[in-house]
């Protein structure tokens, strides 16, 4: 696996993680969708909030 493909996969993964910690908290698909685009700044926030 080289950086590219690295990163792609952080990507992917920060995205569905910022998802579901937004779902369960939220239960709102619409907030997840935002905070998907958001990806690992909300999951770092999430982490720090809660």
């Amino acid at each position: 696996m080289g950086i590219r493909e690295g990163a792609k996969s952080g990507i992917t993964f920060g995205c569905a993680l910022a998802i579901a910690i937004s779902y369960v908290h939220n239960h709102s698909v619409i907030w997840a969708i935002i905070h998907g685009l958001l990806s690992w700044l909300y999951v770092i926030y999430a982490a720090l909030k809660y």
